[in-house]
């Protein structure tokens, strides 16, 4: 009897949960300040970033259908604010040449030991999937653009 009402209370517990939302609004996209505007990187290369960066690490995230459930919701929420503090691709203008090529920097390392895109975001987001030779383009890159930002 007692293993039921642990269930009952947990259950209506989280049903109770499902009213906390997220805020899955996002503050307007300037392009002017866009990383892929600003570097005009090859076509290849904007796609990768597009596809294996850009949902955590800018403004044009989307939410899939699972970012309705909490506590998930809470969890998906709280992994894009910590991304976008780390990098923000929508604000990468406002960025000063030193910090920028930090985190180009950080990005290329990050890449090259296959620290992003997360596995568990890969997992889910197949697409976002990198490749040896990808992840040594893209590694590259970063590298390259760190260089000519210092």
């Amino acid at each position: 009897m007692k293993k039921k009402w642990i269930f009952i209370i947990l259950l209506v517990l989280l049903v109770l949960v499902q009213f906390i939302r997220i805020d899955k609004t996002h503050p307007d996209i300037d392009k002017n300040k866009d990383f892929i505007s600003l570097t005009n990187p090859p076509q290849e290369i904007a796609k990768m970033i597009k596809t294996s960066c850009y949902d955590c690490h800018s403004y044009e995230s989307k939410y899939p259908w699972y970012a309705e459930v909490a506590p998930v919701s809470w969890y998906l929420k709280n992994h894009i604010n910590e991304a976008r503090e780390r990098v923000n691709f929508s604000e990468w203008a406002d960025y000063t040449k030193e910090k920028a090529a930090r985190k180009l920097h950080a990005c290329a390392e990050d890449v090259d030991e296959e620290e992003m895109p997360l596995s568990s975001y890969t997992f889910v987001h197949g697409k976002a999937s990198l490749n040896k030779e990808q992840i040594k383009q893209l590694s590259n890159w970063f590298a390259d653009q760190a260089k000519l930002e210092k």
